[in-house]
């Protein structure tokens, strides 16, 4: 019942902060949100699951009973972790707290509703990441989308109802669609599922026992429901075209918002593509591996060249995680233990990463209340700690070893080069690889106009270093990404062994 606990301690935490006085709202939301981090290392510490939860394999922490029948089908509360899973547990808990401790300084408004609502949305996270039903993973889908229209459209820049309302229209839109597609493959199995449990689909669909539906034979069913729960869930990773919500999320968003909208919430989307089109669907998958690689190429190039034209730091980070995430596709579609296995690693690194640079630009501008680059020269001089620490993460993300980024993407290109998926794989990847290249000349350009050189500012503020309670968060991320960069082997080898039977079977 850990996971029970967890979410419903989350849930109590984010309703006795609510209604909290607004000047003890942060430190109580911070000192609550420990609680999760707690029970998420400790279940990674007792953890002694195998295999993959939807394929047979052993499910740590799992609770399953039927609490309602819905036309004809069982609704389960179904919960429980396997390698996949629970490293994005863990990283949920971490970055919520450190996401909450990072808004101590930008959030002077409705601290109490602030707040509640950050941990509101951590739990109905932890929901989406071990739910093993449809119908309750559904409603945690949903719900994630709440708190997050009203964090944006609340506390967020003056364009902040226009990009609240453009995340939660082009989400939404994209949840139906995601949802039509999947309710197809349940009507197209009939008989052959009892109940909405994922398991049961996922080892029904890779048998072949999916009939026709709606007049289309079996082989077309599961090709639309396949697209339709892609293109539902690439709006949540984003993939180009689909990624035009983020940057006006991502700008309008406060600091500690884009934190998990970045570090968690786009791993919802890649979650799911490998969940339930890549577990349950790969006939399809492989059959489409053309398109699905040319989309993951073109958002790795597409999203790096935005992120080299832009001036304002925070849109260069949200464009670049358009191209990280292109490197996640690549690897799932790739279907080998290190594609699959280094795209799941790369989720972790990226929301370490992509943390550590949002929270990085929302304390410079703490400072000096400005993001364009034009604005500011030097500042290493006067902010020298949260400068380095801003050096130490940009080369996280340009891949330098013994960082987390390193890990992931070489696990993924590794994985990709040796696919035998189709033969043009190598040319996709060698292709994705010069995403690299512009990485670097976007991150060196953003760092070297704005931290060295000679100091200059363009505005009336003091420019200092941050205090100990902004510098603190970005601290323990920089020092996470080093920590799995030097020793990835403290997830890759639980991940490992939940892709392998992803691996084999289902008319691969």
């Amino acid at each position: 019942m850990i996971i029970e606990a967890l979410i419903a301690v989350t849930f109590l935490a984010a309703l006795v902060v609510f209604v909290a006085p607004d000047e003890y709202a942060g430190r109580l939301a911070a000192a609550l949100s420990v609680l999760p981090v707690l029970g998420s290392l400790w279940m990674w510490a007792q953890y002694d699951a195998s295999g993959n939860a939807l394929l047979g394999g052993s499910i740590a922490f799992e609770t399953d009973f039927v609490w309602l029948t819905l036309g004809g089908l069982d609704l389960h509360w179904f919960v429980g972790v396997d390698g996949i899973s629970l490293p994005l547990l863990v990283l949920t808990t971490i970055l919520s707290t450190l996401a909450i401790v990072s808004a101590w300084t930008p959030i002077s408004e409705r601290q109490s509703q602030f707040y509640g609502l950050m941990l509101f949305m951590e739990a109905n996270l932890l929901g989406v990441f071990t739910a093993l039903d449809f119908f309750a993973w559904f409603v945690f889908w949903e719900a994630v989308l709440v708190p997050m229209y009203f964090l944006i459209g609340v506390w967020g820049g003056p364009n902040r109802r226009y990009a609240a309302i453009k995340f939660f229209v082009y989400t939404n839109i994209a949840s139906l669609v995601m949802f039509i597609g999947f309710i197809a493959l349940v009507f197209g199995l009939g008989d052959s599922v009892s109940s909405m449990r994922l398991p049961e689909i996922a080892q029904a669909l890779r048998a072949g026992e999916l009939g026709g539906f709606a007049g289309l034979n079996a082989a077309t069913l599961k090709t639309v429901a396949f697209v339709a729960t892609f293109l539902g869930f690439a709006v949540k990773v984003p993939v180009a075209p689909l990624h035009t919500w983020l940057p006006d999320a991502h700008v309008e968003a406060p600091t500690p918002v884009s934190v998990m909208l970045a570090g968690v919430l786009l791993k919802m989307g890649t979650y799911a593509l490998l969940r339930f089109n890549f577990t349950m669907m790969p006939d399809v998958a492989t059959a489409l591996v053309v398109p699905i690689a040319g989309i993951a190429v073109i958002s790795v190039i597409y999203g790096a060249l935005l992120a080299l034209a832009q001036q304002d730091l925070k849109r260069i980070v949200a464009y670049s995680s358009v191209s990280s995430m292109g490197y996640v596709i690549l690897g799932l579609v790739a279907y080998t233990t290190y594609g699959v296995g280094g795209a799941t690693f790369q989720m972790i690194a990226h929301g370490l990463i992509s943390g550590l640079m949002f929270m990085a630009v929302g304390v410079i501008y703490n400072t000096t209340h400005t993001r364009m680059v034009g604005d500011m020269s030097g500042i290493a001089d006067r902010m020298p700690v949260t400068a380095g620490i801003f050096v130490a993460g940009a080369f996280g993300y340009m891949g330098l070893p013994l960082m987390a980024g390193f890990a992931g993407e070489f696990f993924i290109f590794k994985g990709s080069f040796a696919s035998t998926v189709h033969s043009a794989m190598p040319l996709f990847t060698g292709a994705a690889m010069f995403g690299i290249v512009i990485v670097a000349g976007y991150l060196l350009f953003a760092m070297q106009r704005t931290l060295f050189g000679p100091f200059s500012f363009d505005g009336e503020y003091e420019i200092t270093e941050a205090p100990t309670h902004d510098v603190a968060p970005l601290a323990v991320l920089l020092l996470l990404v080093i920590v799995l960069g030097v020793a990835p082997d403290l997830f890759f080898g639980m991940i490992q062994d939940a892709v392998n039977p992803i691996l084999t079977g289902g008319g691969l």
